[in-house]
């Protein structure tokens, strides 16, 4: 009788594993659909061809205290890239946003730059009085914003853990969405 008994329990712990594995599985892969309708609720635009199935152009700029910071340097993370300046109406327009998704992404592995093509450091402290969480770094010779074939503020790129640009965003949107975060992590 316990030989049968050991027989059941095996045959019943066997089932609730294959069922187990089956359901995070779906749950995994639901979760993937989900992040995938967050980035598409975020409104792409066409990715540039030139930086399609190629690794995101490398730069080293330096932020507000000097530290130069590369792309390189961010591999591992999913990343997003945003070009804009002080003097663009739409840039100034979506930082308030931008701000609210770095607060939600405190202590995550998501990165935030956001390049300034102003003239200096001065212009750029004077616009975050207050300070700031986004990574903010300074090109005042344009020359990174060319590399991604950028010549209008804002342009947004996320870039995933791997270092490929994976969805591009022309001019202002709202990154306090909850989308803007999923999208993010689904990068990763």
């Amino acid at each position: 009788m316990s030989g049968r008994r050991l027989v059941g329990a095996g045959v019943t712990v066997g089932a609730i594993a294959v069922v187990a594995v089956q359901f995070f599985a779906a749950a995994g892969e639901a979760l993937e659909r989900t992040r995938g309708a967050a980035c598409r609720a975020l409104a792409p635009d066409p990715i540039p061809p030139s930086l399609v199935n190629v690794d995101a152009p490398d730069f080293e700029l330096g932020d507000a205290n000097g530290q130069k910071i590369s792309l390189r340097s961010q591999r591992g993370h999913p990343v997003m890239l945003n070009f804009w300046a002080t003097w663009c109406p739409p840039c100034t327009e979506e930082m308030p946003s931008m701000e609210a998704l770095a607060a939600g992404l405190e202590g995550s592995d998501i990165r935030t730059l956001a390049v300034s093509v102003d003239d200096n450091w001065s212009i750029v402290k004077n616009f975050f009085v207050r300070g700031t969480r986004l990574g903010v770094l300074l090109d005042p010779s344009k020359d990174v914003p060319k590399r991604y074939t950028t010549e209008k503020y804002p342009e947004t790129f996320f870039i995933d853990s791997a270092g490929r640009v994976r969805h591009y965003f022309i001019n202002k949107r709202d990154w306090s969405k909850p989308e803007a975060i999923a999208c993010l992590e689904s990068l990763r």
